[in-house]
């Protein structure tokens, strides 16, 4: 009975600081008021900046196909060495292998199986080996995004900067390609406070670094529709992660392949959407590029029809026009201008105007009935 205490006691001596500081949580060390302290409109006004509006998943894709599948490839290369102002020869050259050799392996595989892609690339990228330009556009299917310039972080930038940076990143990229991106994903998916007011200024269609829902949906602004169309991306559905082999989540090629298989079906299931995000510098290396083909079999082996394979412009101009975003926000907005004018006629009406008063009933069965509808 002693021996068994005194082992007990010996066994909790030596592990229980360790159970202790594997359970603790680390507290952040930062000037900003811990949320505990915010005022409940304080959590609203923070929460309703960017959040999900309407659920644009359409009730069918093209050609009655079961699925929609967006493969995308952010071109980084050398701009994560460059970024943080301190590139080492070594990083650089790791960067550059997506130029040299990786993206020709991808894009020769999404060729081969006719399969089209949106390729979001830093200007700085593209202006470094602007023969990438041509390869990505030989087979006429793919779709050039924007990712920022050097692939900044956002959240690190004033709004000035960030506005700048954004239209230099603009201007280069349609110069490189001859077509003007109408898509964007942010640098590291990092998206600042003044990203979504700069996106609608610049007219943007769609973006791509939001994480609110498995398919596409309407942004909202401090919950005012905005008209963009998001494609939500998942650290899951991400190569950069698990292909790390000086991380602590590296994982093997065929595991990371079985995962996104399982994405997959899934999303067949419930009729959705598929999308992948990939870098050339990551999977365009010879062992790793095996997950895409696993993946690219698996989903062709769902038989012809059945998967719709499209660029993330086109998804989002299909769902767009099946959502009929755009059409409703003009059609409040007119309903708004009859009303103000049907009020102010009013107003005549109630001093005695007989004019406005014969016009009354006719043009109040021109306003549109408020509620109901999408």
């Amino acid at each position: 009975m002693l021996h068994r205490m005194l082992l007990s006691s010996l066994v909790s001596a030596v592990f229980a600081p360790a159970v202790l500081a594997a359970q603790a949580q680390p507290v952040p060390q930062t000037l900003a008021k811990p949320g505990w302290q915010w005022t409940m409109d304080s959590v609203r006004t923070v929460v309703g900046a960017v959040r999900a509006g309407r659920d644009l998943l359409p009730r069918t894709w093209p050609g009655g196909a079961k699925v929609a599948v967006l493969l995308s490839f952010d071109v980084d290369n050398e701009t994560i060495a460059i970024r943080y102002g301190e590139p080492t020869i070594g990083a650089l050259s790791q960067g550059q292998y997506g130029a040299r050799r990786g993206l020709g392996r991808i894009v020769r595989l999404l060729d081969a199986n006719r399969i089209p892609a949106s390729f979001f690339i830093p200007s700085v990228s593209l202006a470094l080996t602007p023969g990438m330009a041509d390869t990505i556009k030989r087979s006429g299917r793919h779709e050039f995004g924007i990712h920022g310039w050097i692939h900044e972080l956002n959240t690190t930038l004033s709004d000035s900067v960030e506005r700048a940076l954004l239209t230099k990143a603009v201007d280069e990229l349609t110069t490189l390609t001859g077509v003007k991106p109408t898509g964007y994903r942010a640098p590291s998916w990092n998206f600042s406070p003044n990203t979504l007011t700069i996106l609608r200024d610049m007219g943007f269609r769609y973006e791509s670094s939001l994480m609110a829902d498995d398919h596409p949906y309407e942004l909202l602004q401090n919950g005012t529709p905005t008209g963009i169309v998001e494609l939500p991306v998942e650290w899951i559905l991400d190569d950069a992660p698990l292909f790390n082999p000086q991380g602590e989540r590296y994982s093997a090629q065929r595991d990371v392949a079985r995962v996104w298989m399982d994405e997959f079906d899934k999303a067949y299931a419930e009729g959705g959407t598929f999308i992948l995000t990939l870098h050339p510098h990551v999977s365009g290396h010879r062992s790793r590029i095996i997950a895409l083909e696993l993946l690219i079999a698996h989903m062709k082996a769902k038989g012809a029809g059945k998967v719709w394979y499209a660029t993330h412009g086109e998804a989002a101009e299909y769902v767009r026009r099946a959502a009929a975003l755009g059409q409703r926000s003009l059609l409040l907005r007119e309903s708004g201008v009859v009303l103000h004018i049907l009020q102010a006629k009013r107003r005549r009406v109630r001093h005695g105007d007989s004019k406005w008063a014969r016009t009354r009933s006719k043009e109040q069965d021109m306003v549109p009935a408020v509620g109901g509808g999408s």
